[in-house]
């Protein structure tokens, strides 16, 4: 009897290498890459169902051979196999954010992360779960090192994805812990920017003055290529969100003697002394 081992480990730049090269096409690489969810996803279910999954692929596969016929013109992510988590909006697929509710009702533009990174060449395999909302209520996916286990949320899809061989690359959030617990759970590597730096645009926010987008990969080489092979820019509402809790900070620190100013000092960091992007900087001065 043959034991189907969940765990999948798939180089992000020795993929795109092969490709690049000749040495691998994409169809060899899709056929792989179907027959693995064929053979665990319906245990793992670290996506959400497509019915043309494949079809599609195989034509953005086609697409993007077509548009680079030149070597010196592939982008750095070429053919890089991405999961994208259901809050960020992708046109061509429905956004729930881990609900039952109609997508309509999440309808938007498709998010700034995800045109960047196709536009760098990664090509979307699907939406991945996420805890409903990017909270607390759990979605079916299982843990690859153990499937009795929990993948740990709310980024639960993207880090089994990564975790299981079904993607090179995954996106997610956090704004508690959201990308880096599920990467420790799933023993994959999470990677979660600094707030702003990777612009949150397009997506459901759970917190718009603390959600952060974040990557997942199989090792830190492969999340410091992908994370350097797109521009990323933050927006001037984070920018504005850094400059608002510069200013509580200050206040806290600064506030008058047996006044309340209606948070806790503790929120901010002790002592107060703490580099926000966009060169914000907060210091108490004697």
């Amino acid at each position: 009897m043959t034991t189907v081992s969940y765990l999948g480990d798939i180089s992000l730049r020795s993929e795109i290498k092969a490709l690049r090269r000749g040495r691998r096409s994409f169809s060899s690489q899709i056929d792989a890459l179907e027959a693995r969810i064929k053979a665990i996803e319906p245990v793992i279910r670290s996506y959400l169902p497509e019915v043309d999954r494949f079809d599609r692929l195989r034509r953005d596969a086609h697409e993007l051979e077509a548009r680079y016929r030149e070597a010196a013109t592939l982008p750095p992510l070429y053919g890089a196999l991405l999961g994208v988590k259901d809050i960020f909006h992708v046109d061509g697929f429905p956004t729930r954010a881990g609900t039952q509710l109609p997508s309509a009702l999440f309808a938007g533009a498709e998010a700034d992360v995800v045109t960047r990174l196709k536009q760098a060449g990664a090509l979307i395999v699907g939406k991945t779960v996420t805890t409903e909302f990017a909270y607390f209520e759990p979605g079916p996916t299982r843990n690859p090192q153990n499937i009795e286990h929990s993948p740990g949320g709310s980024s639960s899809g993207s880090a089994a994805a990564i975790a299981a061989g079904l993607a090179h690359v995954a996106i997610g959030t956090q704004t508690v812990g959201s990308v880096i617990r599920p990467a420790a759970y799933c023993g994959v590597v999470g990677f979660k920017p600094s707030f702003a730096r990777v612009d949150t645009a397009g997506l459901v926010d759970f917190s718009p003055s603390a959600d952060h987008v974040g990557f997942f990969s199989a090792n830190v080489a492969d999340i410091e290529y992908a994370d350097g092979s797109f521009s990323v820019k933050g927006s001037p509402d984070q920018a504005q969100s850094i400059q608002d809790v510069a200013l509580m900070a200050h206040l806290a620190w600064n506030m008058p003697e047996g006044m309340d100013p209606g948070f806790e000092e503790s929120q901010f960091y002790d002592p107060p002394n703490f580099v926000f992007p966009f060169g914000t900087h907060i210091a108490i001065v004697e």
